[in-house]
């Protein structure tokens, strides 16, 4: 099954999903979803996002055209996104961090 996640990073704190869900859409794009990561006590934006598209080809070009522009000030970066790792997430901790 061909990527079509991809990771945009570097972004202004104050982004929002829909922001997101209209820079991607330009151009006749279909975003299958949106999601910018937040912190888990402050519902802060971490300052990272993942987009979905529903396409490979609407990855490549979103990665080619958008990697580097400017958003809110910053230059944004936008990439595939890596598959998760199994295990990883938010709350977990690994065995050496883990009371005895």
């Amino acid at each position: 099954m061909p990527n079509t996640r991809l990771f945009v990073g570097n972004l202004p704190y104050a982004t929002t999903e829909q922001e997101l869900r209209d820079l991607f859409g330009r151009g006749g794009a279909k975003v299958a979803s949106v999601r910018v990561i937040t912190d888990f006590d402050s519902g802060r934006s971490k300052g990272y996002a993942f987009v979905e598209l529903s396409s490979a080809e609407e990855g490549e070009a979103a990665v080619r055209d958008l990697n580097g522009s400017d958003l809110g000030g910053r230059s944004i970066v936008v990439s595939p996104a890596r598959p998760r790792q199994p295990g990883g997430g938010p709350g977990r901790r690994n065995e050496r961090t883990r009371g005895a």
